[in-house]
């Protein structure tokens, strides 16, 4: 085997294991078997993103028990994999692929108001429909389109995943406490300085400073992780996570 023949190997099994950690991988699984596994663990994918589609189907005119209906319908067929069949390995990001596979859905469906015609709403992903709506009242109504509504509540998603993510991490160590005590250090030096903090947890202040350095980085790695797994080529990583808090200072 040549140099560049080795390279090429070494470069293509390096793109593997990262594209198996994707989203696309559970889409592709979805699309490629009659396995209900791929479908139950792209249910629980779709699960994730419920709120952004849901508060840009709202945004277009629905009420909110239209916008249920068809929220659950459009995931319900996208998890029966209606919308897969011709999705690629590079179909890009994971957020638009889902927008316009949502705007083909609505533009097809709109009028017939099909889960009510069809006596019933089909609930194939869970989720709290008085906190759905609740939580699109309080989203600012001046011209925030339903695009722009969408990627900023995918944006907050992805921010609230991370945090999950890392709450559990310091829980499971027994430093829930601290974890919450400093989370909000993240944005910004938060409303008590590091010698108060220190006082409230009975630590000294070089080691709050500490923890506050390793959960930014924690943070930094979950957050670029995450947004790992919404794209197609790791060369998008770093676009994506621009654009990411570009939709959160909108």
């Amino acid at each position: 085997m040549s140099a560049s023949d080795a390279e090429r190997d070494s470069t293509a099994a390096t793109a593997a294991r990262w594209f198996a950690t994707t989203h696309w991988t559970v889409v592709l699984a979805a699309r490629d078997k009659n396995d209900t596994t791929a479908q139950e663990a792209l249910a629980r994918l779709c699960s994730t993103y419920w709120y952004p589609l849901y508060a840009f189907i709202r945004r277009q005119g629905s009420t909110p028990q239209e916008a249920e209906d068809l929220t659950q319908e459009f995931l319900s067929r996208l998890i029966e994999r209606h919308a897969l069949g011709n999705v690629k390995p590079n179909a890009g990001k994971f957020r638009s692929f889902l927008l316009a596979c949502l705007k083909n859905f609505l533009a097809n469906e709109w009028d017939r108001r099909q889960a009510a015609k069809r006596g019933g709403r089909c609930n194939i992903v869970s989720w709290d429909e008085g906190s759905a709506e609740e939580r699109y009242l309080v989203e600012p109504h001046h011209e925030t389109t339903p695009e722009k509504l969408f990627e900023q509540s995918w944006a907050l998603k992805v921010i609230e995943s991370v945090l999950e993510q890392l709450h559990k991490e310091y829980a499971d160590a027994g430093k829930a406490q601290i974890f919450e005590a400093i989370h909000s250090y993240l944005e910004e030096e938060g409303a008590d300085t590091y010698a108060e903090m220190a006082t409230r947890l009975n630590m000294t202040e070089g080691a709050v400073k500490m923890a506050v350095l390793r959960l930014r980085e924690s943070f930094r790695e979950r957050l670029r992780s995450e947004i790992a797994q919404t794209v197609a080529d790791a060369t998008e990583i770093d676009e994506e996570l621009r654009h990411l808090f570009a939709c959160l200072s909108r």
